[in-house]
């Protein structure tokens, strides 16, 4: 019988992480991410002077890492190394305890016996095994012991990728499973998916059957690596790492480790045996990016520029370019992803055959698991989509496909149906998915709510979308809240996209709504201007269309701050250039923890035209304290944007600046929208309109001898190009006040943005800018003339 206090689980506020190496120190710095104070704690090494020596290396390690662990340095201070010996008995204020220790039994068993005895009896205690069932974990522990015990399986790198898998015992309380749940998908921004106690668990059991089969059709179809991973990457909805390169960022030691498994597991069931040419590489030690070498290997050449080389599996060598041409790819890319998956999964030729086998198997393979490794399919599609970055699961490619016609390839490839597609052909069914119901793994219908909202579904009630442009649209969120959505290409930002906002607002107005949101469930919230119709208006010598254009802009913007509603941005991922200016006028933002942020315009000869320059100017200099001078907040709004600084994060985003201190920042970007609707819902009540400021200190003509001085000396260090100087300029005058002012004097909001609207043209008459725009749209790249 447990005790009553046993059975009540208390807010997770602090967390043991035991286990410091690459996957327990990453855990640690999201953890830390997230705001939780941490105890990261391994052995002590006899030979180390430091008892604390390994904990210390695993978070130097974390903070050196790349893709870089840490949301912000800073964070790495809510991490308190220590060892087994002298701190386990710390872990008793902990309410989760994580082990990513040795993948032994033995040692996990030790763990657990002593782990048992010092952890508070309301902590849940969990695993990060990878192929170590959890039910042998916990024999020999006490009944209250194994009710707060769990799976809770991260994929590497915890920060980046979405996936946390739970796995639960027959033993697992359902309140535990519930409570890691919502931490793991509210706090630390997860995507949650419960998994059975079962080997390879969802995603891996999945994922490594999908990439051991690859090999053998690549064999058969007679392609290369480098061939496959031009078809299985972003053409295909995969990620950019597509197959092969998945491999080697994984480890194939690691693949083999779980390959084997897999196998005994499943005996002669399903086949995981991996070809000759892959056992070797692991006997030989080649394992991918930790040894240097894998199917791909980097290497530099005479000039010290860095080449990667394709492995030829028949000689071992490599010989191949890194990156293989397919003409099937390019005729696909730039199409919906139904249309590029239907090109690929009928094509002629050896292409088209390996893509035919792949999906076949892995259409096969996910129907055939459903039901053993989770009971839900829509929690298979999700594993696929959050741990190995598919655009849609399985189940969802099926769909896009045709799922009779799927069926059909699969018969005609001798591969007996699962019961639950079996299911499906006999009833004629084509969806796996019906509005607000699922196909169970056994075939019946069954009640389905996603974990968050999506626009998508929302807008399947015609009547929540109040107008639509073809690159904009306003929703109805409900409660008395808009939303305006861009869903153009990057969601460049042009007409259709400001004169929605515009819209937007005399829509709440009309009737009577609360407020409004600004935000999308795109791949970016916008990576800027419409640079095409910038260079067009240009050339053409437009200027009176360019200033219409740009005012139009520059109120658009502003009416974010100055509407008599609150408006609230929810950013996420890419926020660029005129993206970055919505979001800096809005009243309040609830930004994505993933948002890489930033006024970039100096990169195709422009400064911000947007606002964006006045609005830093007015948030560094609001910052100083009465007296200081006003020098420092100008060098920094100067910086910020003559440098093109981008955040590499929210918390990054909020120590340069471009987010205020009371900003919110959401771990899950999914829940962006919803949050940001309760802030609008929260600031409405007694909303007063603000007024634009009239009382802006400026410096005048110092500032741009200032800055002017420290031009000429980057640019005589190489630091700056020529045309840098004369951009910078530019946007020194805008900073400045304008030509004639002096220092203390006072200027208004609009007084800034008519002298950006002024450099702005200015810079876009210019030879050198125009340059630096035909580049960028051509290679994606800046150019520096």
């Amino acid at each position: 019988m447990q005790d009553s206090q046993s059975q009540h689980l208390p807010p997770i506020r602090k967390v043991a992480v035991i286990g410091a190496g690459v996957m327990g120190a990453a855990i640690a710095a999201h953890l830390a991410n997230a705001g939780i104070p941490v105890r990261l704690l391994d052995i002590v090494l006899p030979d180390k002077e430091d008892r604390n020596f390994l904990a210390k290396a695993g978070i130097e390690k974390a903070l050196k890492a790349r893709p870089a662990a840490f949301m912000s340095k800073s964070r790495a201070a809510l991490i308190t190394p220590g060892n087994l010996e002298d701190n386990l008995k710390d872990i008793k204020d902990c309410d989760w305890v994580i082990e990513a220790v040795l993948e032994k039994l033995e040692v996990k068993h030790d763990l657990w016996e002593k782990v048992e005895g010092v952890a508070k009896k309301t902590a849940i205690i969990s695993s990060n095994s990878s192929g170590i069932p959890m039910k042998m974990q916990i024999e020999g522990r006490g009944e209250d012991f194994q009710s707060r015990f769990i799976g809770a399986h991260f994929f590497n790198p915890p920060r980046y990728l979405h996936l946390l898998e739970l796995i639960p015992t027959d033993k697992t309380r359902p309140e535990v499973t519930e409570a890691l749940s919502e931490f793991g998908r509210n706090v630390l921004g997860k995507g949650i998916v419960v998994a059975n106690d079962v080997p390879g668990f969802v995603a891996n059991r999945i994922g490594v059957y999908g990439i051991v089969r690859a090999m053998k059709h690549m064999q058969d179809a007679g392609l290369t690596p480098a061939q496959v991973d031009a078809i299985t990457g972003p053409v295909a909805g995969r990620a950019k790492s597509a197959t092969f390169r998945t491999a080697d960022l994984s480890g194939l030691d690691i693949i083999s480790h779980v390959a084997s498994d897999l196998q005994k597991a499943s005996g002669d069931d399903e086949d995981f045996s991996l070809p000759p040419f892959f056992t070797e590489m692991v006997g030989r030690g080649v394992l991918g990016d930790k040894t240097g070498s894998g199917f791909f290997k980097k290497s530099k050449d005479e000039k010290g520029k860095t080449v990667i080389t394709a492995l030829d599996i028949a000689t071992g060598e490599y010989t191949g370019e890194g990156k293989a041409k397919s003409k099937l790819a390019d005729s696909l890319k730039g199409q919906p992803l139904k249309d590029r998956l239907e090109g690929l999964y009928t094509a002629e030729g050896p292409e088209g055959d390996f893509m035919r086998a792949s999906l076949n198997d892995s259409f096969w393979y996910a129907a055939k698991m459903a039901g053993y490794v989770s009971g839900s399919l829509a929690d298979i599609d999700n594993a696929m989509k959050w741990g190995f970055g598919w655009e849609v699961g399985p189940f969802e490619t099926m769909e896009l496909l045709g799922v009779q016609h799927v069926i059909s390839n699969i018969e005609a490839a001798g591969l007996a149906l699962p019961p639950l597609l079996q299911k499906m052909k006999d009833s004629g069914a084509e969806s796996f998915y019906e509005g607000d119901q699922i196909m169970t793994p056994s075939g019946e219908k069954t009640s389905y709510q996603a974990p968050y909202l999506i626009l998508t579904d929302l807008k399947k009630d015609a009547t929540r979308v109040i107008k639509k442009k073809p690159g904009a649209s306003i929703v109805d969120l409900g409660d008395g809240v808009l939303l305006v959505e861009w869903h153009a290409k990057m969601n460049a930002l042009g007409e259709d996209q400001l004169r929605i906002v515009q819209e937007a607002h005399k829509q709440v107005q009309q009737l009577g709504y609360a407020g409004l949101v600004v935000a999308n469930q795109g791949d970016n919230f916008s990576a800027g201007a419409n640079l095409p119709q910038i260079l067009s208006l240009a050339q053409d010598d437009d200027w009176d269309e360019m200033d219409n254009v740009i005012r139009e802009f520059q109120d658009t913007t502003s009416s974010l701050r100055f509407s008599p509603h609150p408006c609230v941005a929810a950013p996420h991922n890419l926020a660029l250039g005129g993206g970055c200016e919505f979001t800096l006028h809005a009243d309040h933002v609830t930004a994505s923890a993933e948002l890489y942020m930033g006024l970039v315009e100096v990169g195709v000869g422009l400064i911000p035209g947007g606002g964006g320059t006045k609005e830093m100017l007015l948030r560094f200099t609001d910052r100083l304290q009465g007296g200081q001078p006003l020098l420092p907040a100008v060098q920094r709004a100067f910086e910020l944007i003559g440098t093109a600084k981008v955040s590499t994060s929210a918390l990054d985003a909020k120590e340069l600046g471009l987010l205020r201190d009371t900003d919110t920042v959401v771990m899950n970007a999914n829940l962006r929208i919803e949050e940001a609707k309760r802030h609008v819902l929260a600031l409405a009540p007694g909303y007063v309109q603000p007024q634009p400021r009239q009382d802006i200190p400026v410096m005048g003509e110092d500032a741009v001898a200032a800055i002017k001085s420290a031009l000429y000396g980057m640019q005589q260090a190489g630091y700056v190009t020529e045309y840098d100087v004369v951009v910078s300029e530019q946007l020194a005058r805008v900073l400045s006040g304008g030509v004639g002012r002096t220092r203390g004097q006072k200027v208004s909001e609009q007084h800034l943005l008519d002298l950006e609207r002024e450099a702005f043209l200015t810079l876009a008459g210019k030879k050198g800018t125009q340059q630096r725009i035909q580049h960028m749209l051509k290679t994606g790249k800046p150019l520096r003339n």
